[in-house]
C-alpha cells in the first residue's frame, strides 16, 4: 500500500515540474513574439522558416533522372537581387529569361538562402550557351547572389546550396566531382 501511494506522490512530482516548465517555456516564447534569439553566424530560426529543398527541387515537367549530370554555381555579380531583380538588371524581357535554374538569396532582395526556382528549371530547359555561359546542356546551374571575393555568399546561402546540391545530385545520381563552385568559395 505505502508503494501505491508513494508511486503516486513521485507521479504528482513529475506531472506538476512539466507544467511549471511548459508554463516557463510557453512564456519565454510569448515574450519573444516574432522576435528570434540573437542570430549568431548561422541560426536555425532562419534557415528552418525557409522553404524545404525538395520543394525547389520539384517541377512542372517530367524529370528523368539522367537528363542532369554536372552542377555549376556561381556569383551574380551583384551585391543584391532576386529572380526579377536579377533579370532586370541583365536587360531581359522578363524573369522567365535568366539564363540559370536556380537563384539563392542573400538578405538584400530576398530571405537569406531563400532558393527561388527559375522559369528554365520549371521546364526543364537546358541553359542557353553564348548568351553568358558555354556549358554543357546537361548542366544545372545555381546562382548564388552575390559579388565574389570579401563580398562572397552569406552562410546560409552557403549552408542553403550545400543543401540543394545534395539533394540535385541524390535525385539525379550527379556525382560529387561534377560539381564545379567558384574559384574564391568559401
Amino acid at each position: 500500500m505505502n508503494a501505491v501511494v508513494s508511486g503516486q506522490t513521485r507521479m504528482v512530482k513529475v506531472l506538476a515540474a512539466l507544467l511549471v516548465s511548459m508554463t516557463t517555456g510557453a512564456t519565454v516564447l510569448i515574450t519573444l513574439g516574432n522576435n528570434p534569439p540573437a542570430e549568431g553566424p548561422f541560426c536555425l530560426w532562419s534557415y528552418y522558416r525557409l522553404d524545404p529543398v525538395e520543394t525547389a527541387i520539384a517541377s512542372r515537367a517530367c524529370q528523368s533522372p539522367d537528363r542532369w549530370s554536372r552542377i555549376e554555381i556561381y556569383f551574380s555579380g551583384t551585391k543584391a537581387g532576386n529572380i526579377e531583380q536579377l533579370a532586370s538588371m541583365n536587360g531581359l524581357a522578363s524573369p522567365e529569361d535568366l539564363n540559370c535554374h536556380f537563384v539563392v538569396c542573400n538578405d538584400l532582395g530576398g530571405t537569406d538562402g531563400q532558393i527561388q526556382t527559375a522559369e528554365r528549371w520549371q521546364r526543364q530547359w537546358s541553359i542557353e550557351p553564348g548568351r553568358t555561359w558555354f556549358g554543357s546542356s546537361q548542366t544545372i546551374r545555381i546562382c548564388a547572389v552575390a559579388v565574389g571575393g570579401s563580398a562572397g555568399p552569406t552562410d546560409c546561402q552557403i549552408k542553403r546550396i550545400e543543401t540543394l546540391v545534395e539533394g540535385l545530385c541524390r535525385k539525379f545520381r550527379i556525382k560529387p566531382d561534377s560539381v564545379y563552385y567558384p574559384g574564391d568559395w568559401r
